[in-house]
């Protein structure tokens, strides 16, 4: 079973209340998704470290129900990185 963008979009929310947070499916199959994270949270982490803590929110569903995310992640007024 596929998840929706708004499903994504909740999960990452719930674990990282300041984000802005836009999610785009990329195929339209609900399996192909790209995710624009920025966050406070995210400042003087690095990019690994900022993407564990977007998998993290994702509780395990990476790889299952999710089966691909490409990830954007930045703090406020930062350059995105990937």
């Amino acid at each position: 079973m596929a998840m929706s963008a708004a499903e994504i979009e909740t999960l990452i929310r719930t674990a990282l209340p300041d984000a802005e947070v836009s999610v785009e499916d990329l195929a339209g199959d609900g399996d192909h998704y790209a995710a624009r994270i920025v966050s406070e949270s995210f400042r003087g982490r690095s990019r690994i470290q900022q993407h564990q803590m977007v998998f993290s929110a994702l509780g395990g569903r990476m790889g299952g129900v999710l089966h691909a995310l490409a990830l954007q992640t930045s703090v406020p007024n930062q350059e995105i990185s990937r």
